[in-house]
Formats: C-alpha cells, sequence, structure tokens
C-alpha cells in the first residue's frame, strides 16, 4: 500500500545541529535553500555559473566553491540539471564524501540510470517536487506547500527516513503530502509525464487552432477558447482538488453528454501503443542513451526542434491574443 506522509511525520530537530549543503542555485535549487533558511536551517551554498553566484549574494547566502561546501555539509543536496551533475559529482563532490554524509536527489535520473554511483557508506534520498520550482517558494510562503516524491535510495546509517521526513517538512513538502516511491518510479513517471502526456496534450491544441483558423474561426476567439482564457486550467484545477470526474461533471449538461458520448471517439488503439512504446524507451534507458549524446554534442537536435516550434505562425497569434485581452 502507498504511504503518504504529511506534517506531523516530520521532526525538524532531526536537523538541528546539520549543515545542509545546496549544490546549484538555480530554478529548483534557489527556492528550495530559501525555504530551508526560512525554516531555520544552517546552509551553505555553491554555484555552477556567475548568473547565480550574483542572485545567492542578494538573498543573503555567500556562494562557496563546490569542494568546500562538499566537505563542510552534513547534507548535500544535489540540485544541477541532470546532464550536469554526473561530471561536478565525480571531479568535485565524490573525493570528500565520508559515512557521515547524506546525499538528497531532487530527481532520481542519475542514481537510477547509473550515471552517479553513491558509495555504499553513504546515505541517499529523494525529495522529487512534483511543481515548478517558483510554485516550491510560492506554495511555502502562502502555506499551502507543495506535493513531492519521496525516497530512500540507501540507508547505511539506518537513519535516512528520519532525515528525509524532516527535510521534507523544512521544504514545505510535508503541509500537502509527500508520495513514498522508488527512485526509479520517480524518474520514470516524470520522463512519462514529459515525453507522453505533454506532448499529447500540446500537439492536440496545436492542431485544434489549426482546424480552427482553417475553418474561419477569428484566432483570437479560437486561442482564447482552446486555452488563454483559463478555463482549462480551471478545470484542471478542479480534477487535482476533487477528481477528474467530478471536474467533468461540473459541465453544463449538454456539456457533460459531448464529452462522455465521444470519449470512444478519441480512444485510439494506436495512442495508447504509442504511449506503451515511450514507456518502453524510458524503463530500458534508451532515451538516457540518447540525452546523453545529445548533450555531448552540444544539444544540436534540440537546438533544431526548438527552431522549428519557434517558427510556427500560431506563436505570433497566441502573443496577439493575449496582449489584446490584456489591453497592452
Amino acid at each position: 500500500m502507498t504511504v503518504i506522509y504529511h506534517e506531523d511525520d516530520g521532526d525538524l530537530q532531526v536537523l538541528a545541529d546539520k549543515v545542509i549543503g545546496i549544490i546549484g542555485y538555480g530554478s529548483l535549487g534557489r527556492p528550495m535553500a530559501l525555504n530551508l533558511q526560512d525554516s531555520g536551517l544552517r546552509l551553505q551554498v555553491a554555484v555552477n555559473s556567475q548568473e547565480t553566484h550574483a542572485v545567492a549574494l542578494a538573498d543573503g547566502l555567500p556562494p562557496l566553491p563546490v569542494e568546500q561546501v562538499a566537505k563542510n555539509a552534513d547534507l548535500l543536496l544535489l540540485l544541477l540539471p541532470d546532464e550536469v551533475m554526473p561530471a561536478v559529482y565525480l571531479e568535485r563532490i565524490s573525493p570528500h564524501l565520508t559515512r557521515a554524509h547524506t546525499l538528497i536527489f531532487a530527481s532520481g535520473y542519475n542514481v537510477a540510470f547509473g550515471y552517479i554511483e553513491p558509495p555504499p557508506f553513504v546515505d541517499v534520498g529523494l525529495v522529487a517536487p512534483r511543481t515548478f520550482g517558483a510554485a516550491v517558494r510560492e506554495r511555502y510562503l502562502n502555506g499551502q506547500g507543495f506535493y513531492s516524491f519521496i525516497a530512500a535510495g540507501q540507508d547505511a546509517s539506518g537513519r535516512i527516513w528520519p532525515t528525509l521526513l524532516a527535510l521534507a517538512k523544512a521544504l514545505g513538502s510535508l503541509r500537502a503530502g509527500a508520495v513514498e516511491v522508488t527512485m526509479q518510479q520517480e524518474v520514470e513517471l516524470d520522463l512519462f509525464m514529459q515525453q507522453a502526456i505533454l506532448p499529447a496534450v500540446h500537439h492536440i491544441l496545436t492542431a485544434a487552432a489549426g482546424l480552427l483558423f482553417k475553418r474561419g474561426y477569428p484566432p483570437e476567439a479560437a486561442m482564447l477558447d482552446l486555452y488563454v482564457s483559463g478555463e482549462l486550467n480551471d478545470y484542471l484545477q478542479r480534477a487535482t482538488e476533487e477528481g477528474l470526474l467530478h471536474a467533468l461533471r461540473l459541465s453544463s449538461l449538454t456539456g457533460q453528454f459531448g464529452i462522455f458520448s465521444r470519449l470512444e471517439r478519441f480512444s485510439e488503439t494506436r495512442l495508447e501503443r504509442l504511449m506503451e512504446l515511450t514507456l518502453e524507451e524510458i524503463r530500458s534507458q534508451h532515451f538516457a542513451r540518447e540525452w546523453a549524446r545529445e548533450y555531448a554534442d552540444g544539444y544540436p537536435r534540440l537546438r533544431k526542434l526548438l527552431q522549428h516550434q519557434e517558427r510556427l505562425d500560431l506563436w505570433e497569434l497566441e502573443q496577439q491574443t493575449i496582449e489584446l485581452l490584456r489591453g497592452i
């Protein structure tokens, strides 16, 4: 049975005498660091660029060299991009690890796929927010908290779970809830969402916009009804609070009949097979190897894909619609 942890499961006293090392101060590193700081924990920060160096200084967290933080900290939160982290870990962190260290990841990617192999004498854990970095900070400040996945990858000390739960509490995640998974499950679920669900949604919205434009509907009206109005977001928000079926039932009776009577029309065997194929590519590490080659080559395919997307007329119409609605 799945275990879900809440506020009472974490004890901040577990971390009272610990130094938390933040390796990476980007879109996730900064929000997590600020949350931990506001929870009263002692931090040391290492950055990987001049830009984040200036941001950390402005936040009152003077950056130190990675090697120094690796030596000084009891818990190391490795928050660099997945493709960058293995080299930094191998060259600047791993030589300084001792039995007193705990490695904490926000993504299971490198451990699950073997790009980082922690020594057997350290604790290894995962606290992986299920939202954007900015929301990690916003939901801490407003008291809402954010959902996360939590996993114990290696329990050398026998104390990994109290440490993980205390950290999740300090971050603000236990206010919403932390779901226990394995590190392998976390990364596979994350990649599946990115590679199966989001591409399908993206394709549906852009294909629908193209069809409506061709049939003479004003672009501003089409874009508004498809997603710019926020109605789709409101529907998804209600689904997160009360469930998908309940959100659908909030539609008018006409809407409910239209939705449920046309569901089978979109039940495509080919779509299910594409999802199966995508999941298999993730679990077999085919995608991880593909991404490693892309990173090593300097992102040539990613640049081409982005350029192709940026050339689509749809985005200009989208911006025009947003500006018109906001009166810009």
